[in-house]
């Protein structure tokens, strides 16, 4: 969902009958959607470079090259630090691109390693994204452009400088040798001297990031970089080499996990609270898991249907799961929170009944990986310009699915943590961040607060 969404209906995947009867009520749909997707799927996300291909657990080769001290394999677990969902071109990027200038994007690291790769997309490209440099390192502080002294690594795909991703593809880059502490911000530079089309990049970042006339990846001053930036371009994801991590945790959600009324800059999405409460009870001594957390939300995002073109601006959650989850490393458990833009798109015609069995499929997408599956329940939207009592019905339905516990294999509850006490169709005053629908900073800490950390312990139901 956003504040400036485009309101006309954009093209709907096909889509099955309703099922009938409760016993079993889902298991036909849940094989024409599983079917669908993944056939859709192949056809959309192929042209993915060979590094993309390679699992995402396992060591990056050595790449070697002379001042680029690239990491063998070592003891240590991959697990994902932060991550992004692609949602779209930039807009004013059709024809050049970015040629010419070096991009920094700013990212916060939910894990920290010795070792770290990244995921560079050119997804919504139309032509092949040439990179002749690329870097590494950590931020000197939260608001500059400049390294931390003795950080700067070039980064290297097969042990080459330059790389060129096809368009609708994307490269994982050689691990690299580089200290990266837990809750850091890393800076991820990029330089292409030629016109690429579309940049393929996150609208709603919430941080600001740079951008440089001329090459300067391997700048560690940041003075070349006097261009802000409020999203994040052609990096997906940070894995780390972590020795103190066991696997990683995916919020698969929409604006209200994109965190895009949040305050830019604070790291106070939901997801990133949560990653910190996440550390503090882990350094208190609970047993929990040392799990990382990463954002997969895009805003405007729902279960069942995609947005406009090809491949979608949009992708559906069901669509972009094998990239934006599976495709993460050493992923144990999805976080889903999704289900109010499948409403708010179609607010007088949404089927309670494909919404549940679009987020069961899910479940099922995640249990076939061996992947644990926590979902939340459809938080309260009155005051929101589309806001329907014919939508409410759907969402009081939806919900009371997921409470019953046949679509996930746990439930957290956050309907129940932000609605108004005195109107249980509204968020909370202090909750709402003023649109009827997006919670403030407070909001999105009282949703973190709200989830059961113990629910990331265990794995997914065995498969008989």
């Amino acid at each position: 969902m956003t504040r400036d969404g485009d309101t006309a209906a954009p093209p709907r995947a096909p889509q099955p009958p309703a099922p009938q009867g409760r016993p079993g009520r889902y298991a036909a749909l849940l094989a024409a959607m599983l079917a669908a997707v993944l056939a859709v799927s192949a056809v959309i996300f192929v042209g993915v470079s060979a590094d993309g291909l390679r699992g995402r657990d396992t060591p990056a080769r050595d790449g070697g090259g002379a001042g680029n001290p690239v990491a063998p394999a070592s003891a240590g677990t991959w697990v994902t630090a932060w991550a992004t969902a692609p949602g779209g071109g930039e807009p004013g990027t059709e024809a050049a691109g970015l040629a010419g200038r070096s991009v920094r994007n700013v990212v916060h690291a939910t894990a920290g390693g010795t070792r770290a790769r990244v995921t560079l997309s050119n997804l919504y490209g139309r032509g092949p994204l040439t990179l002749t440099h690329a870097s590494i390192a950590v931020s000197a502080g939260p608001d500059t452009a400049a390294a931390l002294a003795g950080t700067m690594r070039p980064l290297t795909f097969a042990g080459n400088p330059s790389v060129v991703v096809p368009a609708g593809g994307q490269i994982v880059s050689d691990a690299v040798r580089v200290p990266v502490p837990r809750d850091a911000h890393v800076l991820i530079s990029t330089y292409s001297p030629v016109p690429s089309g579309p940049v393929t990049y996150h609208k709603h970042a919430r941080q600001i990031s740079w951008v440089a006339e001329g090459e300067h990846t391997r700048d560690t001053t940041g003075a070349a970089y006097n261009g802000q930036s409020t999203v994040w371009r052609y990096v997906t994801a940070l894995d780390v080499l972590a020795d103190d991590s066991e696997g990683t945790v995916v919020v698969l959600g929409d604006s209200l996990t994109d965190g895009i009324s949040s305050t830019t800059g604070a790291d106070a999405r939901w997801p990133d609270v949560l990653a910190g409460r996440l550390r503090a009870a882990l350094a208190s001594g609970r047993d929990l898991p040392g799990y990382s957390v990463v954002n997969a939300g895009l805003s405007g995002n729902r279960v069942l249907a995609d947005g406009p073109g090809r491949p979608p601006r949009n992708p559906s959650a069901l669509r972009r799961f094998d990239r934006d989850v599976l495709g993460r490393a050493n992923v144990r458990v999805v976080v889903v929170v999704l289900g109010i833009n499948d409403i708010l798109r179609a607010p007088d015609t949404a089927d309670p009944d494909r919404i549940a069995a679009g987020l069961t499929a899910l479940t099922a997408r995640a249990h076939a990986r061996g992947i644990k599956v926590v979902g939340a329940t459809l938080m309260p939207y009155r005051g929101h310009r589309g806001w329907t009592p014919y939508g409410e019905d759907v969402r009081q339905e939806v919900n009371a699915e997921i409470r019953d516990g046949g679509v996930f294999d746990e439930v957290v509850d956050f309907d129940e943590a932000v609605r108004d006490a005195y109107d249980p169709r509204r968020l909370r005053a202090g909750h709402d961040s003023g649109d009827g629908l997006h919670p403030s900073d407070e909001g999105y800490a009282r949703m973190a607060e709200t989830f059961e950390l113990k629910t990331l312990k265990g794995g997914a139901p065995a498969r008989l």
